[in-house]
């Protein structure tokens, strides 16, 4: 009998303007948490990365993790346009088809304002937020013009990595830290010339899509929000940049009233591998299943 694959059963979801969404789905124990855990990533992060977080979180409740557009075994997105709103709306479309929630969604990165805005349209169904060292529109270092010019400079030295086939070996330490079958996957899927071109799609409208959040803040209500911050050193990023960085998570939390801002002291920015623990720690706090402390992963 063939081995269930780490992540779950795989699925697929139609967006509203007919594109499939990819996902892979575990149920969870019976009789585990009501809500489900839909967990998004970074830029150009696809499902794969959330394996062992998912594993461990799927002990309580019903789990997924889904590639964007353009990501994994995703279709790609004929539009080109991958704005904030398009990335929302599409994960939107797969919590309607995953049915009515709750929903305790989880974003890394990127993914934070994603699932943000997806909670503020439908917020009825959300039963909590746990965003991930995320991208956040008060840190005004992202607003910098040298952050502009090294995003370009990485997408070009990406994508000719991606072509030469060597792309992937940047990321040997996340991939080492996945199950054999996540990490195969991430490996064939998430270091290709298409995957990076999808990245940047996505990576050209980053500021333009933070104004956007300053001058209309998703409203969440009283929805039960906890920011993680990385706090070791990451590439690229100077101590100072970092310190700007989780001020702007504080500052998320402080504006909701169920708001939680938990520094992470063993992750750097690749929270999901580096210390995917305590997101578990928080996702399942949220669900209000029992958290003994342990790492869980």
């Amino acid at each position: 009998m063939q081995r269930q694959h780490s992540q779950g059963t795989p699925g697929t979801a139609r967006t509203r303007d007919g594109r499939e969404l990819f996902f892979m789905e575990r149920p969870g124990p019976a009789g585990g948490a009501r809500a489900t855990v839909v967990f998004e990533g970074g830029l150009g992060s696809p499902r794969s990365y959330w394996a062992l977080v998912q594993q461990a979180v799927s002990g309580s409740a019903r789990t997924v993790v889904y590639d964007r557009s353009g990501l994994g075994r995703s279709a790609p997105d004929p539009s080109g346009r991958r704005r904030l709103p398009r990335l929302a709306d599409d994960l939107n479309d797969l919590l309607d088809h995953l049915g009515p929630g709750p929903f305790v969604l989880v974003g890394h990165s990127w993914g934070g304002p994603v699932v943000r805005l997806a909670a503020a349209a439908r917020p009825g169904r959300i039963a909590g937020l746990v965003l991930v060292d995320p991208t956040d529109e008060d840190c005004d270092l992202l607003f910098d013009r040298s952050i502009r010019r090294l995003e370009k400079v990485r997408y070009r030295a990406a994508l000719l990595l991606a072509r030469l086939g060597l792309f992937g070996l940047l990321f040997r330490k996340v991939t080492a830290a996945l199950p054999a079958d996540a990490a195969a996957d991430m490996r064939a899927e998430a270091f290709t010339v298409a995957a990076v071109r999808t990245m940047g799609a996505e990576q050209a409208h980053v500021e333009a899509d933070l104004r956007a959040l300053l001058d209309h803040p998703p409203a969440l209500g009283d929805i039960p929000l906890t920011v993680i911050s990385a706090t070791l050193p990451t590439p690229g990023m100077s101590a100072e940049a970092r310190k700007s960085v989780n001020a702007s998570h504080a500052h998320r939390a402080r504006q909701s009233p169920r708001g939680r801002h938990v520094p992470a002291p063993r992750a750097d920015h690749m929270v999901p591998t580096t210390e995917p623990g305590i997101i578990v720690t928080e996702t399942e706090r949220l669900l209000g299943a029992p958290v003994d402390g342990s790492p869980g992963c």
